[in-house]
């Protein structure tokens, strides 16, 4: 296992040309690059990235989810035609800068009564959204979001079951909001888990980097390491959730000690 920090956790504080740089200056290993807009999908920006990420290697892309994801599995043809498009150009990206995994959340799920999912329907859309991606070299990477498709434990599996190819993205944040315990998550993922997002939560229930609050990160790295883990372990957190970006190079200390301690 190995650490490193999203863009995600720069938000607002720096745009990604310049996130990449100051996350490279702190010697943290590794990255998600999170895709925050249109124009960067595109090849010049893409290769802009590429120029400035220095030592890093970029483990996996993430994009703004509802910008054309959900319009992947549309009915409609135009719409779905467009969003594939898109997914190209995203994933062009994501080769010129080095990613070859993507967090993908798919459907989004804010309604209330939003019907089950149809795991074996939804299935062959996940094949040829793969199959899209695999182009690119790039694999995708389905994540548990309390908001989205992958909401449960369970869901996960039962569509790899359809698509073999696909792998799984552990976020312990949205394993809490799903109020489903993080563990549950882990065994459905269980020998397909390509990367985990990891932040730490306090006992008011705030966010805050790793070794800041209250989880139990070792108890989770065993977990991760007993069911075959052996990928990055990235910190995603809010801008506000932290003050000094040196504080982000602790965390991954924090949790580089953890995982020498466990042999991972």
């Amino acid at each position: 296992m190995f650490t490193g920090v999203s863009t995600a956790s720069l938000f607002l504080r720096e745009l990604n040309e310049d996130a990449l740089p100051v996350l490279d200056g702190l010697g943290i290993k590794s990255t998600e690059i999170f895709l925050t807009t249109f124009s960067e999908y595109e090849e010049g920006f893409a290769r802009l990235l590429a120029a400035r990420k220095g030592a890093l290697k970029v483990n996996s892309v993430h994009v703004l989810n509802t910008q054309f994801e959900p319009q992947l599995f549309a009915a409609h043809p135009r719409a779905k035609a467009d969003a594939f498009a898109v997914l190209h150009r995203a994933m062009h990206a994501a080769h010129i800068f080095g990613a070859e995994r993507y967090t993908f959340h798919a459907i989004t799920r804010l309604k209330k009564n939003s019907a089950p999912a149809d795991c074996g329907k939804l299935a062959a859309n996940f094949c040829e959204i793969a199959a899209a991606c695999a182009e690119h070299g790039v694999k995708l990477c389905l994540e548990n979001v309390h908001w989205a498709l992958y909401n449960a434990p369970g869901i996960f599996s039962a569509i790899r079951r359809g698509c073999p190819q696909l792998s799984g993205v552990l976020d312990v944040k949205q394993a809490r909001l799903s109020c489903y315990p993080y563990p549950m998550y882990i065994k459905d993922m269980e020998g397909a888990i390509s990367h985990v997002h990891l932040s730490d939560v306090d006992d008011a229930g705030h966010i805050c980097l790793p070794g800041r609050g209250c989880f139990d990160f070792e108890e989770c790295l065993r977990r991760l390491k007993d069911a075959g883990f052996n990928g990055a372990l990235l910190i995603e957190v809010y801008a506000g959730d932290y003050g000094k970006y040196e504080e982000l190079k602790q965390a991954c200390n924090y949790l580089d000690e953890l995982v020498y301690k466990i042999g991972g």
